[in-house]
């Protein structure tokens, strides 16, 4: 694939954003709302890009929005972009002017900085509409954990707003500023909740342990077991996490009492449906065998809360000539690592091919922060290379259309 780089010109338009762009992320930063709760966000959002003249849909799977901008040349091929919206349920510790007002709630995953970069891509493609088609820019709700991407799917969003590709781009602290990753096929986990309840009599743990079923040990013969999945069960060539996150069972104020019931949870992820399936029947199968030779009972509820992020070989090659045309080639990993983390546009990309960016934005201070950590901000100096790559990738997708071929 031929790769040229950004128009200068082009490139100062997009920076001379930057200051207005600013302003909006700090505005958003400083006033986060939890997913399904972005009543705000979503109108400031809304009317923004009233006011840059484009055509805007509100309330889609209840707090999402949709701008649809069509280019000056002809062509019938549309794109979509979208970001998130949401924040998480964290105390903001950095101590900056345009810290969260909210109380237990800030933007610790960059999602303000995902929707003024959208916005911005936004801005400069209304002013410079130089392609052929439409491009979809989509701004969507409750990413961490509160499902809008079924919610906006299920509200119809690309039967009602029509495309052939979709693109996310992701922000990563990890990353150099102005470097850009991503990788073919399954990059981003499926990530699923269990919990494991083990029942059994209880009883006196000092006096007459003998004459109970103890579920404490149990639990404990369950939670090496889980290890045996991964290492046994699983090819060593497919990747996969099974971890505990929570035991509970008894009481510290009564410690010569055997419980009676012990509650188990925690997290799985994987990358294809057959591990997935795998992890979820050995996990069945050791449970409820180990209990049957303790003489107890367990209960196994295992959810599937999110789908492995599967990146389309074309569009995957379309993003990466997008971010080398910005930044150089030499700023592009083509086959970055896998991430176990996950990502509901997952489902995006299943119900259309697309591709998911992820963006460096290390830079010291508290954009090298991890993500979900109470100290991290968005680096601001990000911006206009987030916009740019937006803004190529829509030259890529739909800027040599023409007559639509």
């Amino acid at each position: 694939m031929e790769i040229s780089r950004m128009d200068d010109a082009a490139l100062a338009r997009i920076k001379a954003l930057q200051p207005e762009l600013t302003a909006i992320r700090r505005d958003i930063h400083a006033h986060p709302e939890m997913g399904m709760e972005e009543v705000r966000t979503a109108a400031l959002v809304a009317e923004t890009l009233r006011g840059w003249g484009l055509e805007v849909t509100e309330g889609i799977g209840k707090y999402g929005v949709v701008a649809t901008l069509k280019g000056r040349r002809p062509g019938q091929r549309a794109i979509g972009l979208r970001a998130d919206m949401d924040a998480l349920a964290i105390e903001e510790a950095t101590g900056l002017p345009h810290a969260s007002a909210n109380k237990g709630v800030m933007h610790a995953c960059g999602h303000d900085g995902h929707t003024t970069m959208l916005l911005g891509a936004a801005r400069h493609l209304s002013q410079n509409p130089d392609f052929g088609g439409t491009v979809q820019f989509i701004f969507q709700p409750a990413e961490e954990g509160r499902g809008g991407a079924r919610a906006m799917l299920a509200d119809g969003l690309f039967d009602r707003f029509p495309v052939d590709s979709v693109y996310g781009l992701h922000n990563e602290p990890g990353l150099p500023l102005g470097q850009f990753a991503i990788r073919p096929g399954p990059a981003m986990a499926a990530g699923d909740r269990w919990v494991v309840t083990f029942r059994g009599t209880g009883g006196h743990g000092g006096a007459s342990p003998h004459l109970a079923t103890d579920v404490a040990v149990l639990q404990a013969q369950f939670v090496m077991a889980l290890q045996t999945v991964v290492a046994r069960n699983i090819a060593a060539v497919d990747a996969a996490v099974i971890s505990v996150g929570a035991i509970h069972g008894g009481s510290m104020a009564s410690t010569n009492v055997m419980p009676s019931e012990m509650v188990i949870g925690g997290t799985a992820r994987s990358y294809t449906t057959a591990v997935r399936d795998m992890m979820e029947r050995r996990m069945r199968e050791l449970a409820t065998g180990l209990a049957t030779s303790f003489g107890c009972t367990a209960e196994v509820f295992y959810g599937r809360h999110g789908e492995a992020l599967v990146n389309h070989a074309e569009q995957t090659q379309v993003a990466i000539a997008a971010a080398a045309t910005l930044a150089g080639a030499e700023k592009v990993e083509g086959n970055a690592p896998l991430i176990t983390g996950g990502e509901d546009f997952s489902l995006m990309l299943k119900a259309r091919p697309g591709a998911f960016m992820f963006m460096g934005i290390g830079a010291g201070g508290p954009s090298s922060e991890g993500l979900h950590t109470p100290t991290y901000d968005f680096n601001d100096d990000a911006i206009p290379l987030g916009v740019g790559y937006w803004v190529s990738l829509v030259e890529q997708e739909l800027g040599s259309v023409g007559d639509g071929a």
